[in-house]
């Protein structure tokens, strides 16, 4: 097998990644400076090698706790919960939410042989008793899945009397009425609020 048979196969492990990609991202590495792609490299391996789960809320960092649950400055008694490490990255993005969180690492999903058991469901239920928490926002994305998820963990912590809520669903900025569809447009309705 060539090296760059061999390189096409490997990028091929990465999710989204077909054969086509893989080509067209080992032929543009081979043109790439050679310290910028030992650099990439690097990453990789740093990364894979020193990044852990946080012991709190399962977000990837370098520290345990992480960065964030270790903020003095943060909302203790909210906690955000999503579904992969990168959302959080995206909710921090906004600059919009100051609380905590906690990552399951996936949804409840049968047909990926996935149920509640191989989530971060269990550790949540325990921070839930030992934390003042007054709100829990889960912001699992708009599937079906997520769905199923967001609906067990509420029926899982309504013991608490905790505030549970569920992040607003419905029309992007800039779109248009007629592009929506019909679940989009619904959803909009019902999280509809005063102005």
């Amino acid at each position: 097998m060539s090296l760059l048979t061999d390189l096409i196969e490997k990028l091929q492990w990465l999710p989204g990644i077909g054969r086509k990609s893989a080509q067209r991202l080992a032929f543009y590495l081979q043109k790439m400076d050679k310290a910028k792609v030992k650099e990439l490299s690097d990453a990789i391996v740093r990364a894979r090698m020193h990044l852990k789960e946080c012991s709190r809320c399962h977000n990837l960092s370098e520290q345990s706790p992480c960065e964030i649950c270790s903020d003095a400055s943060r909302d203790t008694d909210r906690i955000c919960v999503v579904e992969q490490p990168s959302d959080v990255m995206v909710i921090e993005r906004t600059g919009e939410y100051k609380g905590l969180y906690h990552v399951l690492h996936g949804v409840i999903s049968p047909i990926d042989n996935m149920g509640p058991d191989d989530l971060r469901i269990e550790p949540f239920v325990a921070r839930m008793k030992s934390e003042n928490i007054i709100e829990v926002i889960i912001a699992t994305n708009p599937t079906t899945e997520g769905d199923v998820t967001a609906l067990y963990i509420a029926k899982l912590i309504k013991f608490s009397g905790v505030k549970i809520t569920r992040i607003a669903r419905g029309l992007p900025m800039g779109s248009d009425l007629d592009l929506a569809d019909t679940t989009t447009l619904s959803r909009a309705l019902e999280g509809r609020r005063e102005i």
